[in-house]
């Protein structure tokens, strides 16, 4: 059962390939992909809960592709963040955190 978890977790997460040599990280690697694998799971129930239609692939490339940059004009310095994409959006939403404004002065 752990080894289909891992398996899973390798190949949805794309975490491959992964060399362990210590004890130590290999425990490591194993918490980390509970923990997203957990994580993909809370938010694939939170956006059902929502009645929000999704697909996984999509929510990833969205949020692969959310960036932040910071620049400067006219000695003030802002950040500016792309637009959401894909499902990211409502993954987002369902876990009820606020999407930063598109361009906010810091």
């Amino acid at each position: 059962m752990v080894e289909t978890m891992i398996r899973t977790a390798k190949s949805i997460l794309e975490t491959r390939p992964i060399y362990h040599k210590c004890d130590e990280t290999i425990r490591g690697h194993v918490f980390c992909s509970f923990l997203a694998l957990r994580l993909k799971a809370e938010a694939e129930r939170r956006m059902d809960e929502r009645n929000e239609t999704w697909e996984w692939a999509e929510v990833l490339r969205g949020l692969d592709n959310l960036q932040e940059v910071e620049a400067t004009f006219r000695g003030h310095r802002y950040l500016l963040r792309s637009q959401l994409t894909g499902h990211a959006h409502q993954a987002i939403r369902a876990a009820g955190v606020a999407t930063p404004p598109t361009l906010r002065e810091i």
